[in-house]
């Protein structure tokens, strides 16, 4: 039984004022002073319980019986089939001669509020490679530049910088090992991207990693492409955006682009030796890495 938040009585007090005037012979007026309610509803209460027992004691649901100008399930099924041919909530109403709002109240109630709604769940594209450098997952995240500091440090949403800019954080991720390679560059044009991915596989390299496949079509390295607005095609890539901005980005209060700059080494280093990825037994990326290596390493021996 769920009692409504502002009720003065429950069944147990509602019995007990019953009781007093069936049994023991109180007056309503009696009976409704000593529950602290009006003689109306001791008397609504008495009333149902002379009708229904003790069922008659416990609330009923608020929900009218019937809504005689509740528009019928053949109309909603029409206006389903509309929204299914991707027409908005107005383009239904106007065909259909009805309000808006009440188009729009029947598409939410119906489940179908959202376009994206219309289109069907995709199941989880859940995979890990196995070896280092079989696929590095690329992807670029845009920050607006700090100019001067901002609400953050001194609550005041009026000191905003204003129009200086953005930076892009270019992001390189290994599969196998989390292993991430970060640059925080001046923007995200087919050179700037080219002198990043000739750094980040020079990076890899360095940590005995031959990049195979890449994200891009640049430096003669098989690539794949993802699926246009479906961020979670590279999902590790974008995971890994969520944490950094999480831990680096927002996760500290800076005097302007500069000095968030210099802090990202600091955060990547913490990232890539020391912490704890859960997908990966609890393994650092460097731990994994050495974990895949040695294997790879034993295996060929066997």
């Amino acid at each position: 039984m769920k009692l409504h938040a502002n009720a003065r009585t429950c069944p147990h007090s509602r019995r007990l004022a019953v009781d007093r005037v069936e049994r023991e012979g109180w007056a309503l007026a009696a009976a409704a002073e000593a529950a602290g309610v009006s003689v109306r509803t001791v008397s609504k209460w008495l009333g149902r319980y002379r009708s229904e027992g003790e069922q008659g004691l416990f609330d009923r649901c608020s929900a009218p019986v019937s809504v005689p100008l509740r528009t019928g399930e053949a109309r909603v099924a029409v206006i389903a089939a509309l929204r299914r041919l991707r027409m908005t909530g107005a383009e239904i109403a106007e065909t259909l001669g009805m309000p808006p709002s009440t188009v729009s109240g029947i598409l939410t109630r119906i489940g179908l509020g959202k376009l994206w709604r219309l289109e069907p769940l995709e199941p989880p594209n859940r995979y890990e490679k196995r070896r280092p450098g079989e696929l590095v997952h690329i992807d670029v995240k845009k920050l607006g530049r700090i100019g001067r500091p901002g609400h953050r440090v001194n609550g005041d949403r009026r000191t905003r910088s204003r129009g200086i800019g953005w930076e892009y954080v270019h992001v390189a991720i290994d599969d196998a090992t989390r292993l991430v390679y970060v640059e925080v560059l001046d923007d995200e044009k087919a050179l700037t991207a080219v002198g990043f991915l000739r750094r980040a596989v020079a990076h890899f390299a360095a940590f005995g990693i031959q990049v195979e496949r890449l994200m891009t079509d640049t430096l003669g390295i098989k690539h794949l492409r993802t699926r246009p607005y479906r961020p979670r095609t590279n999902g590790k890539a974008e995971r890994f955006i969520r944490t950094m901005l999480g831990g680096w980005a927002y996760g500290a209060i800076y005097r302007n682009s500069d000095e968030r700059r210099r802090a990202l080494a600091g955060w990547l280093d913490f990232y890539n030796q020391r912490r704890p990825h859960r997908s990966l037994s609890r393994q650092a990326p460097i731990e994994r890495l050495h974990t895949l290596t040695r294997n790879n390493v034993l295996g060929s021996y066997i």
